[in-house]
């Protein structure tokens, strides 16, 4: 691991120092900043974000982490003694950080199988149903009658085909979340 201060990280950054910095940093399984400013903060992951090409995530309790949050791609805001600005500001809110586990491992990974489930279904709905269209089409020597009516066609996607997704994202969960947590190593497999 790297633990690294505000003064060092200042020289850093402004010492052009960064290329040095991130190669240490990718050889670290964990790099802490701490005793940071805000500005700091949001630059260490700009700088994450624009030379390694990869997807932050930034965690965040209190008014000086906002700009942090606000710079990653995604932000989690922790309720706590230091206010509600980082909650506001953060895309996912958790009230302790002992849940950002669960977050992580079991809601990330419902959540990933489910979009990619509906991902799939939205592809097979419109898939048949152009494909109906292009055979009576085909039917009428492409003439250009419509098969249904406008009304028909905004209702039957609006209800018949509106209750598979609700009915998946409400109820589908391919894997316990004991088990999610017990086997972190599941996370990597829904990837």
């Amino acid at each position: 691991g790297l633990v690294i201060d505000g003064r060092t990280l200042n020289i850093i950054l402004q010492g052009g120092l960064e290329e040095q910095f991130l190669e240490l940093a990718r050889h670290c399984r964990a790099v802490l900043c701490c005793r940071c400013t805000p500005l700091q903060k949001s630059m260490v992951v700009k700088l994450v974000r624009r030379q390694l090409k990869a997807m932050t995530l930034s965690i965040g309790d209190g008014a000086n982490d906002v700009s942090m949050i606000q710079a990653a791609d995604v932000g989690i805001g922790i309720s706590g003694q230091e206010g509600m600005q980082a909650v506001m500001a953060s895309d996912f809110a958790i009230s302790r950080f002992k849940h950002l586990k669960k977050l992580l491992l079991v809601h990330g990974h419902w959540c990933y199988a489910r979009l990619a489930k509906m991902v799939i279904y939205f592809f097979y709905k419109n898939v048949s149903y152009v494909n109906l269209l292009f055979w009576y089409q085909f039917f009428c020597g492409f003439s250009g009658n419509t098969m249904i009516d406008y009304w028909q066609m905004v209702f039957f996607n609006l209800f018949f085909t509106s209750m598979p997704p609700l009915v998946f994202g409400v109820l589908d969960r391919d894997v316990s979340a004991e088990t999610l947590l017990g086997l972190p190593e599941l996370y990597k497999n829904g990837q």
